[in-house]
């Protein structure tokens, strides 16, 4: 038996090889002007393809008949996209109005929660001439619930259900347009457990079918349009459509705009800023904030919005893991090599990324300044009660990033 011999053969090596070719085209964007020509800079480009890679067709065809639904983490410690924060976990389910569902899971002890429905892809952003984001994102968010308005019992565990008809409580409606869950957990301590969840259509009463010639030829072109769309839109669209990202001519400051915290922003349950940074070998970054109320997060993410590596390295903080100074303002360094300072962003050797905001329980905005100093004078640039680790402290800080990530994600 060969080529040919099969009524399908042709449509389906067609469709594969026009994968391929989105593929190669995809990989050609890593030379953007965009992304910086050190070789560092290349090698991760195109790790953020292939980590990416990697889940395309769990998104295009495993996971995507609403049908036979699949809780899918898109993003781990080796698979980043999306702008990704490194101390929340991304989950999605694609889901229909069609259908009605039940998740099944158990709180975790992570400090937020928030699980949204979301409804059609829009062609151009509403109040805008731009497109959405690439697949699986652009779509608006419908309805959301955080994690302290599901009912649990004394052990934590729950039953929420999506569609269908009304119900007191555990509930969230859908709409003809309804297409997909968007489920993220914040972290702030160490140690902190997640929430296990699992989804099933309510009725299911037969096997998922097979994959039928047409719908890998769906899959394939899906699938390609993915990898095409987050390397092509990455960092770019951001800086375009986002008045919480700053300016890539103007680096080392946060954008006046700061909230991002539009209807959308309030069903995702945050308010957001983004700073693209630029360092070289001999400088380093001061960033500091007003200290206020609610949960925040900051987190180092690479030139194609990628977070850097949360699991191995000191890249992230939350109030529960950053020291504030007397006069009561956080500060953060972003510097080449360990200072010393508790509250050290490391760079990964990068010398352009991205510092990401995020506050989750607070309307109150940031107030940001920034500071560029040389290596050589940063430690006589801070205050002197900024607090100093010790090699081995940082050891131990790096330990519980390790074991803790690991708890998150189960690995």
């Amino acid at each position: 038996m060969a080529y040919g011999d099969g009524p399908a053969d042709e449509p389906l090596r067609d469709a594969w090889h026009a994968f391929c070719d989105r593929l190669k085209q995809a990989g050609d964007k890593v030379f953007k002007e965009a992304n910086p020509p050190a070789p560092l800079h290349r090698a991760d480009a195109f790790r953020f393809l292939t980590q990416n890679l990697g889940q395309a067709f769990d998104l295009a065809l495993e996971t995507k008949d609403p049908a036979f639904p699949q809780i899918h983490y898109f993003t781990t410690p080796t698979m980043k996209l999306g702008g990704d924060v490194s101390d929340f976990t991304y989950r999605q389910a694609w889901i229909s109005g069609e259908h009605a569902y039940r998740i099944t899971g158990r709180k975790g002890t992570a400090r937020w929660f928030n699980l949204t429905v979301q409804g059609p892809k829009p062609d151009r952003m509403p109040g805008t001439d731009f497109p959405p984001l690439h697949e699986p994102f652009g779509d608006i968010p419908e309805v959301n619930i955080f994690g302290h308005q599901i009912r649990t019992d004394a052990d934590g565990n729950f039953e929420l259900y999506i569609g269908g008809a009304e119900r007191p409580e555990n509930w969230l409606p859908t709409t003809p347009g309804s297409r997909k869950l968007f489920i993220r957990e914040a972290f702030d301590a160490w140690f902190e457990k997640p929430t296990t969840l699992t989804i099933e259509r309510l009725g299911m009463d037969a096997p998922r079918p097979m994959a039928s010639p047409e719908r890998m030829v769906e899959a394939f072109e899906w699938a390609g349009e993915f990898v095409y769309g987050f390397m092509r839109d990455w960092p770019e669209h951001s800086w375009m459509t986002s008045g919480g990202v700053c300016d890539p001519n103007q680096p080392n400051l946060f954008p006046a705009d700061k909230n991002a915290n539009d209807a959308a922003d309030a069903k995702r349950g945050r308010m957001a800023a983004n700073m693209v940074w630029s360092l070289q070998p001999d400088e380093a970054l001061i960033v500091e904030m007003d200290n206020h109320d609610g949960f925040w997060l900051f987190g180092m993410n690479a030139v194609f919005g990628g977070s850097l590596d949360f699991l191995h390295r000191q890249t992230s903080y939350s109030p529960a893991r950053t020291r504030v100074d007397g006069d009561d303002v956080v500060r953060f360094v972003i510097a080449h090599d360990d200072p010393g300072v508790h509250n050290w962003l490391d760079t990964q050797g990068f010398s352009d990324g991205n510092l990401g905001y995020r506050n989750l329980m607070s309307q109150n905005p940031a107030t940001f300044r920034t500071r560029l100093v040389k290596r050589a004078d940063l430690l006589a640039a801070l205050p002197p009660d900024t607090a100093m680790v010790t090699p081995a402290e940082r050891v131990q800080m790096l330990q519980d990033r390790y074991h803790s990530i690991k708890l998150r994600f189960g690995i």
